[in-house]
């Protein structure tokens, strides 16, 4: 049975908190081999200080922007920015956060979310064989609205291979290759929500997915540009195409 259950009484994150004492306290059920624990980066990014002055928000996601993927300007005049972050993860903003900061300061994401997820891991380990996975509210392609995503993974398989395995009327399996990290990170934010200052949940019931701290982090569910079918929106490639075309007839 899969049991998930959101932490209550974590206080306000400052930087050099030490997360790993601080969901030790939450906890009022003891932590259990093979259970998964899911952060929200927000905190995690609290904790390591990366909170920086920003007048204008705009900016900073300049600066985290390692390419511009797609960009649109509202009937309001708001501009929004897809682009790829020095993590190689594409979203809006950069992942930027202007949400819960002081005034005139912007939270960005972890430098190493897996190594962050590594160090929380190892803290834990003291308790109990656990799995950490740090999660981040990404938009995804073709569908409105965000969900959580695994930005950060240590001591927990990120995917489930089924490759090489039947359906259940025996045909082969070739391509099934379920991202259960991104999953786990979807489903735990059912119970912490966005608003309820609930940023810690316990995953229950899929210990066979926890393993050895040296798994393959998030960074490995990023797609290899080789593979990527979708480097540019619609417009921009349509744009650089055209460009394209008439650099080749001059």
């Amino acid at each position: 049975m899969l049991q998930i259950w959101a932490l209550d009484g974590i206080p306000e994150i400052t930087r050099g908190a030490d997360l790993v004492r601080v969901i030790r306290d939450a906890v009022s059920e003891p932590l259990r081999d093979g259970d998964i624990v899911v952060v929200t980066s927000k905190i995690v990014s609290k904790a390591e200080g990366r909170i920086i002055e920003a007048a204008d928000r705009e900016d900073a996601i300049t600066r985290e922007t390692v390419r511009l993927v797609a960009s649109r300007t509202s009937p309001t005049g708001h501009v929004t920015r897809i682009v790829e972050n020095p993590l190689g993860i594409v979203s809006a903003a950069a992942g930027v956060d202007a949400s819960n900061t002081p005034e005139g300061t912007v939270l960005l994401l972890p430098v190493d979310p897996d190594a962050s997820a590594r160090r929380l891991a190892e803290g834990l380990r003291a308790v109990a064989r656990v799995g950490v996975i740090i999660t981040d509210t990404l938009g995804r392609a073709w569908r409105e609205g965000q969900t959580d995503h695994a930005i950060g993974a240590a001591g927990v398989h990120v995917f489930e291979d089924l490759r090489g395995t039947t359906d259940a009327e025996g045909r082969p399996l070739v391509v099934t290759l379920p991202c259960v990290a991104d999953e786990i990170a979807a489903a735990t934010d059912l119970v912490k929500g966005k608003a309820a200052r609930r940023p810690v949940a316990i995953v229950r019931g899929r210990g066979d997915l926890v393993g050895e701290l040296d798994l393959p982090g998030a960074r490995s569910i990023v797609r290899d540009p080789a593979r990527d079918m979708f480097r540019q929106g619609a417009d921009e490639a349509y744009a650089a195409g055209f460009a394209a075309g008439r650099v080749a007839r001059d």
